[in-house]
């Protein structure tokens, strides 16, 4: 018989629609190429068979021929002499002999569509499915926004509709940001339900599979788009996710995805962030080492400062400096250490009555 669909769909020869569907939706789930990365070829060729086998048993002209012909049957060969005409089913010959059955498979990418309103559940979220017409957030997320699912999270259960795993991307912030603080705005294009952006109880509670297509053309979403508000605190560090909850679009049976920001640090030209503390390296000369420095320095919220250092200063000399590192994000009132290192410049050569004055100077 070549292929056993029923066999690749895990169900047995009885199966009714139903039973195809939850069997096509949990596999094409498991083997979808999005959510193999690291074997995408073998993933690419299962989740092919998957639609191949629904796109067969779930049309019962196809899944007649192929019970009784098989696979050979459904792809062009002759039927075996003395089979009925399946003309009515497909392209046949004349003269009232046996006839070949057309088989065109649908897209792997279309049957998939059609359960879960977009082609790849792990890359349209928030918007954008693999070669569909969702939009991409702008602002931060550029053109290459991609939430993948882990577990099988946002399939569909029997408990109720199940929430779209949440969309994390990286907020970019200049230390000047957090340590100041600052609010950021964000703008981003979604799919909703309902004037107000929210998903509606029809939406939560509709078996989609089971409605005509009247029905679902009028759920369809539209597009908005929305202005978000970051307050970035004083003292956030990298890693902050902040979240705004059900900003993902809404897509067939998930409950929207939770749009979630991280902070990520920009590399600043003078100060490096060492949690609370701020680490500066001052480059001075030999004899700036020897006989006092004055660090001069601008602060991240633009204040002029002077360090004076009357002390000598060897290589591996750190001036501490209270209270001016980063803000403590628990307690607003208290920042932490700027510490700053030194690196020190020595001659690269010395004449001898150089050398002689500095022996002189240094045994004194």
């Amino acid at each position: 018989m070549g292929v056993d669909y029923y066999k690749t769909l895990q169900v047995d020869k009885n199966a009714k629609d139903d039973d195809l569907k939850k069997a096509y939706r949990k596999l094409a789930m498991k083997w979808h190429p999005d959510k193999n990365p690291d074997n995408k070829k073998d993933a690419e060729a299962k989740f092919k068979q998957i639609s191949e086998a629904y796109d067969v048993l779930s049309d019962s002209q196809k899944r007649a021929i192929y019970d009784q012909y098989g696979e050979e049957g459904l792809k062009g060969q002759v039927p075996p002499p003395g089979a009925p005409n399946f003309s009515a089913f497909g392209s046949g010959g004349g003269g009232g002999g046996p006839t070949s059955f057309n088989f065109n498979p649908r897209s792997a990418d279309d049957i998939f569509s059609e359960f879960f309103g977009f082609s790849s559940p792990f890359g349209s979220a928030v918007g954008g499915d693999r070669g569909g017409s969702g939009r991409f957030p702008r602002g931060v997320f550029g053109d290459d926004i991609f939430a993948s699912l882990s577990g099988g999270r946002g399939e569909p259960s029997a408990n109720g509709p199940a929430k779209a795993p949440p969309i994390e991307r990286n907020l970019p912030c200049s230390l000047e940001d957090l340590y100041k603080g600052t609010p950021k705005k964000m703008r981003i294009s979604r799919d909703v339900i309902g004037s107000n952006g929210s998903v509606s109880a029809e939406e939560k509670r509709a078996d989609l599979d089971g409605m005509d297509a009247q029905k679902r053309k009028k759920m369809r979403p539209t597009t908005v788009e929305e202005i978000l508000t970051i307050e970035i605190k004083p003292g956030w560090k990298k890693g902050t996710k902040i979240t705004f909850p059900e900003k993902g679009n809404v897509h067939g049976h998930l409950i929207p995805a939770d749009l979630v920001f991280i902070i990520d640090e920009k590399p600043h030209g003078v100060f490096k962030r060492d949690g609370n503390d701020l680490i500066m390296t001052q480059k001075i000369s030999l004899v700036e080492a020897l006989t006092g420095y004055t660090v001069q320095l601008t602060t991240l919220d633009n204040r002029s400062l002077s360090i004076p250092i009357s002390t000598i200063i060897s290589p591996n000399h750190e001036e501490v400096v209270r209270g001016e590192g980063m803000p403590i994000p628990k307690e607003p009132t208290k920042k932490g250490y700027l510490r700053i290192k030194f690196n020190i410049k020595f001659p690269s050569k010395l004449t001898s009555e150089q050398k002689t004055s500095i022996k002189r100077l240094l045994t004194s």
